[in-house]
């Protein structure tokens, strides 16, 4: 795949830069960002010419149709720089794909190829010492589009804002990770916006979480909503399960986001000869499975952590402690799929790209 760059696009350059100033040793994930961002406006039912301008706020309507009916969606990727100082994406296309998807889910257009990966390109290009050789350096990309038409009529807009703005980021490290199994709160519903990277499936996430904080857990193993007997995610992540040495995790549907992390896993995990069944695994499997032993892990899967290991999960007024592993399926498939994406071991599949 090649990233071609827009045909037209206009191009800023900050008075200065602010690298200098940044320690790369000690980074608060996505509190600091790069020198410029990328911009681009749809109106008049097209889209306009891009800008890549110096980072900074900008000005917007008080009745902007984000702020009243929420029509804002995302994307979150990442940039690698191996030894040879060379900066690569890693399957820009899936991410590509899957924002028009949401685009579409929130009546909002989708975005050009040339304008998301060609503009993203070049972006990149001009920010190449941002991101930083060593495993676990990496820029994070968040690409995301809001309405910006005015008035507070309930209905789409008709002008939407395209931005990119660049992270840099260290390796996401949470500590231990211990989750409650939801049996009232959901994180979406069939007919709803699930599949969608759509900025309210989060914010609605963050009351049931701040109550299972409360009860000592770092996260939420989410149910279906219609009868809470399925497992779906964790937290904001895509989540496996180990029976024996058999991984499950959930299919993707109108309420699962068709995770990117997710779907490399899955196809890694075959290469490697693990077998992988993609069904719906029933609360009650996995409580039987911790009591009889045959539960080995439990992981999240997503472009911040990678592969996040949970050390616990509790259900209804009992807690289940995972047994430590000399030979972990989540880390091991965290390590092969890490170092394709630092083009430390040979990309079998085709999925890095260079910028």
């Amino acid at each position: 795949m090649i990233l071609k760059a827009p045909s037209e696009i206009d191009i800023v350059k900050a008075s200065s830069t602010k690298i200098n100033t940044v320690d790369f040793e000690n980074l608060a994930f996505g509190n600091t960002f790069t020198d410029h961002m990328l911009i681009c406006d749809f109106k008049e039912g097209k889209w306009q010419k891009p800008i890549i301008k110096p980072y900074e706020p900008f000005m917007i309507d008080p009745s902007a149709k984000v702020f009243h009916y929420g029509q804002a969606i995302f994307e979150g990727m990442k940039a690698y720089k191996d030894e040879k100082d060379e900066v690569w994406l890693f399957r820009p296309d899936q991410n590509l794909d899957r924002f028009n998807k949401s685009a579409l889910r929130m009546a909002m257009p989708e975005v050009p190829e040339t304008i998301f990966l060609g503009g993203l390109n070049t972006l990149l290009d001009m920010e190449r010492d941002w991101v930083k050789k060593g495993l676990g350096n990496s820029l994070y990309i968040r690409p995301f589009m809001i309405a910006i038409g005015s008035g507070v009529i309930a209905q789409p807009s008709t002008q939407y804002r395209f931005m990119i703005i660049l992270s840099p980021a260290r390796s996401y490290y949470s500590g231990e990770v211990k989750v409650i199994i939801a049996e009232h709160y959901s994180r979406a519903a069939n007919g709803g916006i699930g599949a969608a990277k759509a900025a309210g499936n989060y914010s609605a996430q963050f009351y049931p979480q701040k109550l299972a904080q409360e009860q000592g857990f770092q996260q939420i193993i989410w149910t279906d909503d219609a009868t809470h007997t399925k497992l779906e995610e964790a937290g904001t992540m895509n989540v496996f399960f180990r029976i024996n040495d058999v991984l499950y995790t959930a299919p993707t549907s109108e309420r699962i986001l068709d995770g990117v992390t997710r779907k490399s896993l899955i196809e890694l995990a075959k290469r490697e000869g693990i077998k992988v069944e993609v069904r719906s695994v029933l609360v009650e499997e996995l409580v039987a499975a911790a009591k009889d032993g045959t539960l080995k892990e439990i992981f999240g899967a997503g472009t911040a952590a990678v592969v996040n290991p949970i050390v616990g999960f509790q259900f209804k007024e009992d807690y289940f402690e995972l047994p430590k592993l000399e030979h972990s399926f989540a880390l091991d498939l965290k390590d092969k799929l890490t170092k394709i994406q630092y083009k430390m071991a040979e990309d079998t599949f085709g999925w890095t790209v260079k910028v």
